[in-house]
C-alpha cells in the first residue's frame, strides 16, 4: 500500500517523516524524485516549475509512504493532509527565511484549503486523513499516520477552517 503525505509547507510532512522512517517505516521524500522534471524557475515566486503530470504518471508505485507538498497528485491507496494554522504556519515558513510574498502565498493556499480541495478532487473523502499539527507534536502525528495505515481509525477531512485568517496580517 503506498500512503501519501501531503500538506502546505510547514505544516511538518519532513519532520513527520523523519520519525516514521526512525520507526522502521520505508518513505520516500518526493523532493529527491522531481530532478529530472523541473521545466525551470520561477524567480518572481521562487520555486521550481516540474512537469507534475508527467512526474505523476512515471512514479514508481512503492509499499509505504510518500512525503511532499505533490503526494496527492500520485495514485496513492491513502492520503494524509496535514494542516496548521495560519499565523503558526507563518511563523514557520518565516524562520525557514522564505520571503514574505513566499510567506503569504503559503498561508492564503492554506487558508483557502488549496491542497484539500486538490486532495478532494483527486481522492474519494473516505480514503484521506486530515490532521491538524498546530499544536501536536511529531511522535502523536506519526502514530496517528501509522493507525490511520493500518485501518484502525477511520478516515476525516474537511473540518479543519482556517477562513477566519484570510485577510488578517499574518
Amino acid at each position: 500500500m503506498m500512503i501519501g503525505i501531503t500538506g502546505t509547507p510547514g505544516t511538518g510532512k519532513s519532520s513527520i517523516a523523519s520519525e516514521l522512517r526512525k520507526r522502521g517505516n520505508v518513505v520516500v521524500a518526493l523532493t529527491s524524485t522531481v530532478e529530472p522534471y523541473i521545466l525551470g524557475e520561477d524567480r518572481e515566486r521562487d520555486t521550481r516549475i516540474i512537469d507534475e503530470e508527467r512526474w505523476a504518471l512515471e512514479f514508481p508505485r512503492i509499499e509505504g509512504f510518500v512525503e511532499g507538498h505533490l503526494a496527492h497528485l500520485l495514485m496513492c491507496d491513502l492520503i494524509v493532509l496535514l494542516r496548521c494554522r495560519p499565523d503558526v504556519l507563518s511563523s514557520r515558513l518565516k524562520s525557514r527565511g522564505y520571503s514574505e510574498a513566499k510567506v503569504l502565498e503559503n498561508v492564503e493556499a492554506e487558508a483557502c484549503d488549496v491542497i484539500l480541495i486538490e486532495t478532494l478532487d483527486a481522492y474519494d473523502d473516505s480514503r484521506v486523513l486530515e490532521i491538524d499539527t498546530t499544536d501536536m507534536d511529531i511522535s502523536g502525528c506519526a502514530g496517528l499516520i501509522e493507525r490511520f495505515s493500518r485501518g484502525e481509525i477511520p478516515p476525516s477531512s474537511g473540518s479543519i477552517d482556517w477562513s477566519l485568517y484570510l485577510g488578517e496580517t499574518l
